[in-house]
């Protein structure tokens, strides 16, 4: 099946404690089914002293399941869905089912 989130996408949080804010893809992960948002579900870890890593708290981000987040409409940046339509030529891109805007156009 095609990948309706890709890497780099700007995406909205739908659900959760950054629920509204916006970001961009830096991993996905279809097997969990979940997404690495850049500055999205930050936490504090305690890290220890390793010989190539300084110890303390350090921030990093979690990675986020795909159904609490959504693809900012190309047009005005609201969530919307993704559909698939084939082009004339042969190729198959994605739009924003809002606003009827290829993503990958």
């Amino acid at each position: 099946m095609a990948a309706k989130i890709k890497k780099g996408d700007k995406v909205v949080v739908l659900s959760g404690r950054d629920k509204g804010r916006n970001g961009e893809v830096v991993r996905v992960m279809p097997r969990e089914d979940r997404a690495l948002v850049r500055g999205i579900n930050v936490v504090k870890r305690h890290q220890k002293q390793t010989m190539k890593e300084e110890g303390g708290i350090v921030r990093k981000e979690l990675p986020i399941h795909l159904s609490n987040i959504a693809l900012a409409d190309p047009k005005d940046g609201k969530p919307t869905r993704v559909g698939f339509k084939i082009l004339e030529d042969g190729r198959k891109v994605r739009f924003a089912k809002r606003s009827g805007d290829l993503i990958d156009g």
